[in-house]
């Protein structure tokens, strides 16, 4: 099983139109795939407790981390640029699931990363800085990073992806991943 992260809380995200468009790429491969929004969860769980006592941590973070991070073997993370790096609501989350079970969570498992940006690098520095975390956590990072340059260029009126050669590029990660 595999679990697309769309790693920001900001509400209807063109990274998650992106996570989304990558589910469908896992389903019509016959991939068992669920999509974790970072932005339908709360995010009121920033508190010091929570690394000191990890039974602190809220029930609704414990049940998305028992359904969407613990079963699974794999995960692609979908992350936007904020301020030239990761999401920092993506940086806290994991913060929090790794305190309660770091090793059931993350060691030994496997992820790839979808990088995207309105400018020219699509997010290439927060790509890198979450495979340095992940890496840290144990998690095998596929050398395939795709940044998504120039994002808004890419969307239709609606905000979904259209643009052929990037989606064509989307497929590539997505065959490779699998393969993984």
């Amino acid at each position: 099983m595999l679990t697309i992260v769309s790693g920001t809380n900001r509400k209807n995200s063109v990274a998650l139109r992106l996570s989304q468009a990558i589910e469908q790429m896992y389903r019509q491969r016959g991939q068992d795939v669920q999509l974790l929004a970072l932005e339908s969860i709360p995010h009121d769980y920033f508190f010091a407790e929570m690394y000191e006592n990890p039974s602190a941590l809220p029930l609704f973070l414990q049940e998305i981390q028992d359904t969407f991070l613990r079963p699974v073997n794999k995960f692609h993370f979908v992350l936007p640029e904020y301020n030239g790096g990761m999401p920092g609501a993506l940086k806290l989350f994991i913060d929090a699931v790794s305190v309660r079970d770091l090793e059931g969570t993350f060691h030994g498992k496997k992820a790839v990363l979808t990088g995207l940006s309105a400018g020219r690098a699509g997010n290439l520095r927060g790509m890198d800085h979450l495979a340095g975390v992940l890496n840290y956590l144990q998690v095998t990072v596929m050398p395939l990073q795709q940044p998504v340059s120039g994002i808004k260029k890419l969307l239709d009126e609606a905000g979904n992806p259209i643009d052929a050669a990037t989606l064509a590029a989307l497929e590539k990660q997505v065959e490779r991943f699998i393969a993984f």
